[in-house]
């Protein structure tokens, strides 16, 4: 027998002496490849172990479908101090208004659109106050008030339907829950003033704000 033969028989009978002493079984949990152990160890995984109900359980929650995905969203109407606004509009607002009283609302100020654009009524229902109302006269619910929003902020508002804008009650774990519109931003005034970040100041010098 030549040396190349010899060292080829020998070379295959190590290999084999490797692949059958060092093969493990599921009862020793230990596998060929990492592969082997994800594909072992996944048998009895039955789906997602957590959910979100942890953090979102005793909230006001509705459900809604924007662009197909369906989420949750906290109820806006129950957090309104003055809500139903019909319990003081009694009638509809062109002859609610006078100039003999106190102009109503007098501590909210619109800092949303210039304002040749955008008055009180652009957004709210003065026939029933109880509504948001659409540019093309639709009605509105309170609790949507997302569409609302929409209609000038369509960019933001298909972020926020996908999840990449806008914060989440939970986490990403299911169901989805994400807050809406109004949660983050004054409806009356939305804009979120530029802020310098903070940063840890070593040295005695002042920081620009």
């Amino acid at each position: 027998m030549n040396n190349y033969l010899y060292y080829r028989i020998v070379s295959f009978s190590l290999l084999l002496s490797l692949v059958f002493t060092s093969c493990k079984h599921d009862k020793e949990h230990e596998y060929h490849s990492i592969t082997d152990k994800i594909e072992a160890e996944s048998k009895k995984y039955k789906g997602i172990s957590t959910t979100s109900h942890l953090y979102i359980d005793g909230l006001n929650l509705i459900e809604v479908t924007e662009n197909e995905i369906t989420f949750l969203i906290p109820t806006r109407k129950d957090k309104i101090k003055s809500y139903k606004c019909t319990e003081c509009h009694t009638k509809p607002l062109a002859k609610m208004q006078s100039d003999d009283i106190k102009k109503a609302h007098w501590n909210l100020k619109l800092n949303h659109a210039n304002a040749n654009t955008m008055n009180c009524t652009t957004c709210h229902n003065g026939n029933n106050m109880d509504e948001l109302i659409s540019i093309t006269g639709h009605k509105i619910d309170f609790d949507k008030s997302f569409n609302q929003c929409s209609q000038c902020h369509q960019k933001q508002y298909n972020d926020w339907a996908g999840g990449a804008h806008g914060k989440r009650i939970e986490s990403w774990a299911t169901p989805r829950a994400s807050m809406t519109c109004v949660n983050c931003h004054n409806p009356h005034s939305p804009h979120f003033e530029t802020k310098w970040p903070e940063r840890f100041n070593s040295k005695k010098v002042e920081i620009r704000k």
